[in-house]
C-alpha cells in the first residue's frame, strides 16, 4: 500500500473528529482562536506522521514479522519460539505509539507513576503473553478455557490492586492492540501456526492477541497491589492549559518525542539486526527495504507524537473541562455517545473487521448490521463513561457485567468467533480512543470536580470491551442461521427423496 492510501486511511480516522471540535467551537466549546488553530496543525500533523509510521511498519517492520515465522518455523525450537515471543512482544510494545500516548496522559495526571516503568511494566506483560499464546498454539490449548483462567486472575489481582489503578490497567489492554502491535503479533502467530501444517492451525493462529492484551492489564495490576500503601496519592486533580504560540507549542516538545522515539525504536532495530545476522540472512535489497522502513517507522512516530501532544491532548482537554465546568455538563453523555459513534464509523479497521466477519460467516453476518451494532455499542460505551465522570460511579459496575457476558458467551460461540473478538479488543479503541477521547474525558473529570484518576481512565476499556461481545454475538447469531440453513437443505433433500420414486 503507498504513502497516498495511507493518507486517505488516516484521514478519514481523524478529520471527523476535527469537524466536531469545529462544532463544539461556536457552541458549547468556545476554546479560543489560538488553541483552535493549534488542534487543527495537530490533527494535520497526526494524519502524516501516521501515514508516514503505517508505510513505514509495511515496508519494513511487517515483512520482517513474516520472515522471522517462516524462519522459526524451519528450526522448531520450541524455546526458540517462545523467547522470540517474548522479547518481540516486549520491544513492539515499547514502540506502540498509543502505549506511548497513553503512558503520557497517565504522567499528566499521576506524576509518581513515572512514565519509563508504565510502558516496560505493559511490554512486560505483552511480551510473556505473547510467548504464552505461542505455546498454546503448539500445544493447541483450548483457547476459552486459557481466557477465562487468566481474567479470574486478572479480576483477582484488581480485588488487592489500589483502586486507582484499575483504569489504567484495563486501558492499557486496549492501548496495546495499536497499529504497531496488532500486525506483528498477528504475522507471528501465523508463522508459528503453520509449524503444524494442519486445517485447525489456521484456526489457532486466531486469538494471540487477545491474550496478549492481557499481559498489560495485570502487569499494571501489580503495579497498583506494590503502590497500595500510598494509592498514587500525588494525582493531579487536573491543571490548566493556555494555547501557545504555534512554533512553540509543537517545536517545544520536538527534542523530547525525538529521543522518546529514538529509544523506542532503537532496540527493534538491533533484535532485527540479530536475526538478520543469526537467523535471517536476507539479501541485499531486503536489508535496505528494511531499514527504509525503520527510517519511515522513526520519522511517522515523532511527526505524530509531536502532533498529539503539540495539538490533540491540550484541545481535548480544554474541551472536556469547559463542557464539564458548565452549568449544562450533563450534555458529556449525548456527547460521548456521539463521539463513540463517530469514532467507529471513521475507524478504517472496523470496516475491514467486518468485512472479515462476513467472509468468515459465508455471508451469514451483513457487515452493514455489524456496523451499525458495533457503533451503537460503541457510543453507548463512550455515554457510559460520561456518565462516570459526572457520577463517580465505579468502574467495577461497567466491567464486571461486561467481561461476565463477554466470558459467558466463549461457551456457546463458535471457537473461531470467540478467538476474533477478542482479537478485535482494540479494533474500536484506535488512535483517536487513546488521544482526544480520553482527554476530554481528563479534563470533564478535573474540571466537573471528580478525581480523573478514578473516573477518567478506563474509557478506552469500555470502547475495547464492545468487540468481545458484539462479535460473540454474531458468532451465535451465524450458529444459528448455520443450523437453520442445515435443516432446510435436509428438508429439501427429504422433499426430493419423496418425489423421486
Amino acid at each position: 500500500m503507498n504513502l497516498l492510501e495511507k493518507f486517505k486511511e488516516t484521514s478519514i480516522s481523524v478529520i471527523p473528529i476535527m469537524l466536531l471540535v469545529l462544532v463544539f467551537y461556536p457552541t458549547v466549546a468556545p476554546i479560543g482562536a489560538g488553541l483552535l488553530l493549534q488542534f487543527l496543525v495537530g490533527g494535520l500533523l497526526i494524519i502524516a506522521g501516521l501515514s508516514i509510521f503505517l508505510l513505514g511498519t509495511d515496508v519494513g517492520i511487517l515483512p520482517m514479522g513474516h520472515s522471522i515465522g517462516a524462519a522459526l518455523i524451519h528450526k522448531r525450537s520450541v524455546m526458540l519460539i517462545l523467547a522470540t515471543g517474548f522479547f518481540v512482544g516486549f520491544f513492539i510494545t515499547v514502540a506502540e505509539p498509543d502505549v506511548r500516548v497513553l503512558a503520557d496522559q497517565v504522567a499528566s495526571v499521576v506524576p509518581s507513576i513515572p512514565k519509563t516503568l508504565l510502558v516496560s511494566m505493559i511490554a512486560l506483560g505483552v511480551g510473556f503473553f505473547v510467548s504464552l499464546g505461542l505455546g498454546r498454539i503448539l500445544l493447541r490449548a483450548p483457547y476459552h478455557f486459557l481466557l477465562i483462567g487468566f481474567y479470574l486472575l486478572v479480576f483477582g489481582l484488581a480485588y488487592y490492586s489500589a483502586p486507582q489503578y484499575l483504569g489504567i490497567a484495563f486501558d492499557a489492554g486496549g492501548a496495546t492492540t495499536g497499529p504497531m502491535t496488532v500486525p506483528f503479533i498477528i504475522a507471528l502467530g501465523v508463522g508459528v501456526a503453520a509449524v503444524r501444517g494442519t486445517r485447525e492451525a489456521e484456526s489457532d493462529s486466531f486469538g494471540l492477541v487477545g491474550l496478549a492484551s492481557i499481559g498489560p492489564i495485570m502487569a499494571v495490576l501489580a503495579m497498583g497491589v506494590m503502590d497500595k500503601g500510598g494509592e498514587a496519592s500525588t494525582a493531579a486533580k487536573g491543571s490548566t492549559v493556555v494555547s501557545l504560540p504555534l512554533g512553540e507549542a509543537f517545536l517545544g516538545v520536538l527534542g523530547e518525542t525525538v529521543h522518546e522515539a529514538f529509544l523506542a525504536l532503537a532496540p527493534i532495530a538491533v533484535i532485527l539486526a540479530i536475526f538478520q545476522l543469526v537467523l535471517l540472512h536476507m539479501n541485499r535489497y531486503q536489508v535496505v527495504r528494511m531499514i527504509k522502513g525503520l527510517v519511515y517507522t522513526f520519522l511517522g512516530l515523532v511527526i505524530f507524537l509531536v502532533g498529539v501532544k503539540g495539538g490533540f491532548l491540550p484541545a481535548g482537554s480544554v474541551i472536556g473541562g469547559m463542557i464539564g465546568s458548565s452549568p449544562y455538563n450533563w450534555v458529556l453523555v449525548p456527547i460521548g455517545f456521539v463521539l463513540g459513534a463517530v469514532v467507529v464509523l471513521a475507524e478504517p479497521a472496523v470496516w475491514v473487521l467486518n468485512d472479515q466477519i462476513e467472509e468468515v460467516s459465508g455471508g451469514h453476518v451483513n457487515k452493514r448490521f455489524m456496523l451499525i451494532a458495533f457503533s451503537t455499542g460503541v457510543a453507548i460505551a463512550v455515554a457510559m463513561s460520561m456518565f462516570r465522570v459526572l457520577s463517580g460511579a465505579s468502574i467495577w459496575w461497567f466491567l464486571i457485567p461486561g467481561y461476565g457476558i463477554a466470558l459467558a458467551l466463549t461457551f456457546f460461540c463458535p471457537p473461531l468467533f470467540t478467538a476474533i473478538a477478542f482479537d478485535s479488543g482494540g479494533v474500536a479503541s484506535g488512535p483517536m480512543s487513546s488521544t482526544f477521547i480520553l482527554a476530554f474525558t481528563i479534563g470533564a473529570s478535573a474540571s466537573s470536580g471528580g478525581d480523573p484518576l478514578r473516573d477518567a481512565f478506563g474509557v478506552v476499556a469500555m470502547i475495547a470491551m464492545v468487540p468481545l461481545i458484539t462479535i460473540q454475538i454474531l458468532g451465535l447469531l451465524f450458529r444459528r442461521k448455520e443450523k437453520e440453513a442445515e435443516r432446510e437443505r435436509e428438508r429439501e433433500l427429504r422433499i426430493g427423496r419423496e418425489v423421486d420414486p
